[in-house]
């Protein structure tokens, strides 16, 4: 019978949340959490189960790959599977992290599940199979459902369909393909531009991606006399949180007056951001907004000086449409009050 690995992160192991996000690289023999929902439907048995934190992938990324290929290099499998990640950033690149070095490494296939803006689709796309899930764990049954009908047409041999077909994301890999209708592709060009005179439906066989960029800002000329402004994705906020910013899937944000403020008090302000451990932002929030930091430059002039506002939301599960939307809201003040520069924190 064929073998498969598992990967998840220290949730889904039962182990603990963000407290327990630091958890190092462990591999279990058996079935740990969404590992027997998906040995229940593959075609394969899953001999072992990795587990690591989502924090300790982030912030130790070579030491935790390392020591996952280390586990792995005397176990046989045939697919590494991870996940499903949903809309969990950290978890999502931590997933496409391990898939991609597994890939590489021991030249297996390697599935995970995503949602759509989880970063870590733009991030792994396309280096591997990514297929598109739920926003929760509420779709954890379906995810693994899509994953394992995929990993089964690949260890039994069967051929395998288009992207859009098998429901991933597309690798931009294109693939030389015989038609059962034997037409040509002048043939199909003509069809497609009839039916667009016509205003009929049509689908093109070569989709070109349209471009999100974001034009690079040009430098500032002379920080001394620039006006630079603090906003973060890291939730900091007054203490009774008066814009009723969510704490995860944000869709509110709020700008709040520092100019007489000299730092960022504990039990004055705090986070309400639900996707890491509060516990050093609420003893210090100037770890997420250097209010303290950026005073001192203002006073040594190495600004000209912090803008009177900061503005804050919370990134965890917001989707790239709110954050977009959020960002033009935020940026019509910044313009009206003439700020030069931004300096963006996360978490």
């Amino acid at each position: 019978m064929k073998k498969a690995i598992h990967y998840i992160n220290q949730f889904f192991a039962g182990i603990g949340g963000e407290e327990k996000a630091d958890y190092k690289p462990e591999i279990r023999e058996g079935l740990v959490g969404p590992a027997m929902a998906l040995n229940s439907v593959i075609d394969a048995e899953i001999t072992h189960t990795v587990i690591c934190g989502d924090n300790f992938m982030g912030s130790n990324k070579d030491e935790a790959v390392d020591r996952i290929l280390n586990f792995l290099k005397d176990k046989e499998f045939d697919i590494f599977i991870a996940g499903p990640a949903f809309q969990a950033g950290r978890y999502g690149v931590a997933c496409g992290t391990i898939c991609k070095a597994v890939k590489e490494k021991f030249n297996v296939p390697v599935i995970t599940s995503m949602n759509e803006e989880n970063p870590g689709v733009e991030m792994f796309k396309k280096d591997i199979y990514i297929f598109k899930g739920g926003k929760s764990a509420a779709k954890l049954r379906k995810d693994i459902k899509s994953m394992a009908d995929f990993a089964n047409k690949i260890l039994n041999g069967e051929e395998l369909s288009s992207a859009d077909e098998e429901g991933y994301f597309p690798r931009g890999i294109r693939h030389q393909v015989w038609l059962e209708s034997g037409k040509t592709a002048a043939e199909r060009g003509i069809e497609m531009l009839v039916k667009k005179l016509n205003n009929e439906p049509f689908e093109t066989e070569l989709v070109i991606p349209e471009p999100d960029r974001v034009p690079i800002a040009k430098p500032i000329k002379d920080l001394s006399k620039a006006n630079i402004a603090l906003v973060t994705s890291g939730g900091i906020v007054p203490i009774d949180n008066p814009d009723k910013i969510q704490s995860a899937s944000a869709t509110r944000w709020g700008r709040y007056d520092i100019s007489k403020l000299d730092n960022l008090e504990s039990g004055v302000f705090k986070t309400i951001h639900a996707g890491y451990d509060p516990a050093a932002a609420d003893e210090d929030p100037d770890r997420v907004v250097p209010v303290d930091v950026m005073k001192v430059f203002e006073k040594e002039g190495k600004i000209g000086k912090l803008h009177k506002y900061f503005y804050s939301t919370v990134g965890t599960g917001t989707t790239q449409a709110e954050a977009a939307r959020m960002g033009k809201e935020m940026l019509k003040y910044l313009q009206d009050d003439k700020v030069d520069g931004v300096i963006l924190t996360s978490t």
